[in-house]
């Protein structure tokens, strides 16, 4: 995926130069135009020099056939072999051994980044064929068959289907025939298209993606005349596109292509029409598998829910609000509205880019140009109310005779009609739902459920839910029968699980439910590898220092479980581990993951456990993430995992992965499967941010986590000497000495850190209170660094700029540094930031820090603005700015006070120009 990504950057980067190359041919600036002209060259010059780093080239075991196909495809231009649309013919014999930069290479060219003169750089092809595969003309010479016009026969299918095309003529061919072939030809023609083609062909994966996603919204939404009966003729095909992208590995292709809204609105629409259908509308393939109205509608609803924070705990939404980690608030709502915005952003540069770089076909831009909203999509409308309702309070009654409360009695009754207690009533929605000790002949009973759409079903789902666990809780449903009821439901509407989830989710956060004991007879036991889980849970965290809790007490073995949790776990290790289940689990794993890890300690321990045993190869995986729940519900642990990370950024950790510091220390190599060793902290803080409940808190954590840093630098970097022969230079404090300049490398990384971790954690909101209210709260308290005055004084100069650097730095992840900010926010805080910082300058606000530790702040923080981030300037009142001038020059910072005034525009020239004049006489 990076092969795509990476190149399209570099694609933006030089189709913006060549743009701007030909604004300079009129202005006829020849120095200009040279220098856009070379970033080919550079680039160019940059893949030759990569050559030279043969143990970087090697690539991962998934992508050697494509790079063996990428050198083969140039010693076959080199030798004058036709390349005929991009699949080769008459390769006997011919399989070269490629590398990682072939492939760069090709996705360059494939890009008009080069030219095929790349194939003939010095070393680009080796002498020697590699002799041990001779699979890859047999892949290609399938898809030569079929631009000649071959059918679509399911062996051909099955061989297109595992190797990606190599020209964008094929992949547009294969889009033409899902649109205007045959039914048949059309689901072949989709299978294709949605497997190696769009996991692996980096070459074009965006325009791939964007066919995908066209396929699957075949109309205009908000015109409706004639869309369903189009939708439904469509739902074989669509179905084998919504089977083809759910796996785990397709998400983040539409996220990075920036895909995800578009492909949920349409995904919107197509659960909007095969929700409303019976299950007695179905086709029949022609392998002879009968697909029916509710297999369409579950495939398109359970992925749409993977596209949101769907399975995160209610208290991400409910508490945190605006303060909610980045990238936390994702709900259909917010998808539709970055949809729109896309739509209403399609600017005529990204037309003419997107132009030079796609086939014929039009998939530059959303498939509707109209915006669209929830309240195109009643049916799904009213589910997410009450998705919401669900989370918000609990299910209130239901009134005897109406639709759901049938509806309610006919599911209960068929979920548990097996159960051996006959005439046992499950709930108190109803006399009737009971329990009978009919049951059906073996085989598929799909026709004794409710043949009612999908909505009303799920509709219906937390009412049959809390029914049967009241019954359960109450001893009149044994556990299994539970899971199995359960199961069943699932079964005949796969997207009911996602009720089931939602349902269960809002009552673990209640904690009106006893706790079931997973003693092994009742629930099942995790007994068997609690100890290995805790042992292992030990190791990861171990370069945190921060300490387990004990998994179990009081002499227990098994450990209890909230009982919305001890059910879903019950119904997740029933299920098969086929390709039949994996819809269900890429659903449930997460949402088993995320209400695990929301409940008290240690309950994703013992999930971890008890599914450990039934999948030892996901241990690793399930181990690691019970490990983060150590910091889920201890604040301390936090605070002394953030201690980590500084420690081990800095490199002044004795139990750092990485004892050099930087980003090697901090990360690691990532989490690597296969073993069980110390997680470097950063690794960890990336999976637990998001859960943490207070983020103000966690912002004064880092602000005096950053300061001890400060102080430690100062301690161990810089020698004792007087701070007044420290040297300075523009707009900073520097020293000749290779000590202090190190120290303030150091600062930079720490306050680069710090910040961060700040925006990481709550976004935009919780920089503004940083620096809006933070830093001037801290600035006005008295705060001792220096006691006994070790450091000489050292260490507040070295604290004022890291506090400078911490605050630019912050806002420059919240807000961004050009002329239009990301958010509105930004004139706000600086206005009253630097407001703050006029006022105590002309002395009208009494400060409780040290003064040197003031200045080195004030005079850090404007000369980085200036310097750095100078439309933040520009934003800010010129009176403001010319308090701030007098007082700088008030210093002896004169030539910081011009610049400022400089930044502020034509406005602020007469001043400045005042203050130039002053200062020459």
């Amino acid at each position: 995926m990076l092969l795509s990504i990476t190149t399209l950057a570099i694609a933006d980067i030089i189709m913006e130069a060549d743009s701007l190359c030909n604004e300079t041919e009129l202005n006829s600036h020849v120095n200009e135009k040279k220098a856009i002209g070379n970033l080919r060259n550079e680039l160019m010059l940059s893949l030759q020099i990569l050559g030279d780093y043969e143990s970087l080239l090697v690539p991962p075991s998934c992508v050697i056939p494509a790079a063996n196909q990428a050198a083969t495809k140039a010693a076959m231009f080199i030798s004058g072999i036709s390349i005929n649309n991009g699949y080769m013919d008459n390769v006997n014999g011919m399989n070269y051994t490629g590398n990682m930069r072939h492939l760069i290479v090709e996705s360059c060219i494939s890009r008009q980044l080069l030219d095929t003169s790349a194939y003939y750089w010095p070393g680009y092809i080796m002498n020697h064929a590699n002799s041990t595969s001779h699979t890859l003309p047999s892949q290609l010479a399938g898809w030569s068959s079929f631009m000649k016009g071959a059918p679509l026969t399911q062996p051909l299918v099955n061989m297109l289907v595992s190797t990606p095309a190599s020209s964008l003529a094929e992949v547009d061919k294969l889009f033409e025939v899902a649109v205007d072939g045959s039914d048949d030809d059309s689901i072949s023609a989709a299978t294709v298209l949605c497997g190696a083609t769009l996991l692996r062909g980096w070459n074009f994966q965006e325009h791939t993606v964007r066919l995908v996603v066209k396929l699957l919204s075949p109309s205009d939404p908000i015109d409706n005349s004639g869309r369903e009966s189009q939708l439904i003729k469509l739902g074989p095909m669509l179905n084998v596109i919504l089977s083809g992208i759910s796996a785990v590995d397709y998400a983040p292709i539409f996220s990075f292509h920036g895909l995800i809204p578009e492909l949920a609105a349409s995904l919107m629409a197509i659960c909007e029409v095969f929700g409303c259908l019976s299950p007695s509308v179905s086709w029949t393939l022609r392998t002879g598998e009968e697909i029916s109205a509710h297999t369409v509608f579950s495939n398109a609803f359970i992925l749409l829910l993977r596209l949101w924070k769907f399975n995160h705990p209610p208290l991400e939404y409910c508490i945190m609000g605006d303060g909610a980690p980045v990238g936390s608030q994702l709900t259909p709502e917010y998808l539709l509205l970055l949809r729109n915005s896309q739509v209403l952003s399609s600017s005529s540069l990204s037309k003419q880019r997107n132009g030079q770089r796609q086939s014929q076909v039009s998939t530059s831009h959303p498939s509707s140009g109209n915006p669209i909203f929830m309240d195109s999509f009643p049916k799904l409308k009213l589910w997410y109310q009450q998705h919401q309702a669900c989370l918000a309070s609990t299910l209130s009654g239901l009134a005897h005779g109406t639709p759901v409360r049938n509806n309610v009695d006919s599911l209960l009754n068929q979920m548990f009609r097996k159960a051996n207690k006959g005439g046992t009533s499950i709930g108190s929605l109803s006399g009737s739902s009971s329990i009978s000790n009919s049951s059906s002949p073996g085989g598929d009973d799909s026709h004794l459920w409710p043949q009612l759409p999908a909505w009303e079903i799920l509709e219906a789902v937390p009412f049959v839910v809390d029914a049967a666990l009241t019954a359960c809780s109450h001893g009149r449903l044994f556990p299994r029968e539970l899971a199995t009821g359960l199961k069943d439901l699932a079964d005949f509407l796969p997207a009911s699980l996602a009720t089931i989830v939602s349902y269960f989710s809002a009552e673990v956060t209640r904690g009106v439910w006893k706790p079931a004991s997973m003693n092994g007879s009742d629930w099942p036991s995790p007994s068997v590898n609690l100890s290995m889980v805790d042992e292992h849970i030990k190791k990861i965290v171990a370069a945190t220092g921060v300490d387990v809790p004990k998994l179990v007490t009081g002499g227990s073995s098994s450990g209890t479980l909230p009982l919305p949790l001890a059910a879903f776990v019950s119904l997740t290790i029933t299920y098969k581990l086929d390709k039949a289940s994996e819809c269900f689990l890429n659903l449930a794993g997460p949402a088993l993951e995320n209400l695990a890890a929301s409940c008290p300690w240690p309950s994703m321990a013992i999930v971890a456990a008890l599914w450990t045993q039934k999948v030892k190869r996901w241990s690793d995986f399930l181990i690691f993430s019970a490990s983060r729940t150590v910091f889920h519900h201890n604040n301390d642990a936090v605070v002394q995992l953030l201690r980590s990370c500084f420690a081990a950024t800095l490199g002044m950790s004795s139990t750092s992965v990485c004892s050099c510091g930087g980003v090697a220390s901090l990360l690691g190599h990532g989490y690597c499967p296969g073993g069980f060793s110390p997680v470097a902290p950063g690794i960890l803080y990336l999976r637990i941010f998001r859960c943490i409940k207070d983020c103000s808190i966690l912002a004064e954590d880092i602000l005096s986590l950053l300061m001890l840093s400060v102080k430690d630098i100062a301690e161990t970097t810089v020698p004792r000497q007087r701070p007044d022969k420290l040297k300075k230079t523009k707009y900073g404090m520097r020293h000749g000495q290779v000590s202090l300049s190190a120290a303030m490398t150091q600062v930079k990384v720490a306050a680069s850190l710090g910040a961060t971790l700040v925006w990481l954690s709550g976004g935009t909101a919780l920089v503004q209170s940083l620096i809006q209210e933070m830093l001037p709260s801290w600035f006005l308290s008295a705060q001792n660094l220096d006691q006994g005055g070790a450091s000489g004084g050292v260490v507040y100069k070295l604290g004022g700029h890291a506090l400078a650097y911490f605050a630019v730095y912050s806002g420059m992840l919240a807000w961004g540094i050009d002329q239009t900010p990301v958010s509105r926010r930004r004139e706000r805080v600086m206005r009253s930031h630097l407001g703050f910082l006029a006022s105590a300058l002309a002395g009208k606000i009494f400060l409780g820090c040290d003064l040197s530790l003031w200045r080195a702040y004030v005079s850090g923080f404007l000369g980085l603005v200036v310097e750095c981030t100078p439309c933040w300037v520009q934003e800010v009142d010129l009176r403001v700015l010319k308090r701030l001038s007098s007082g700088l020059r008030h210093w002896g910072e004169d030539e910081l006070a011009v610049a400022l005034l400089r930044r502020a525009g034509p406005e602020a020239m007469g001043t400045a120009a005042e203050m130039i004049l002053g200062r020459e006489l």
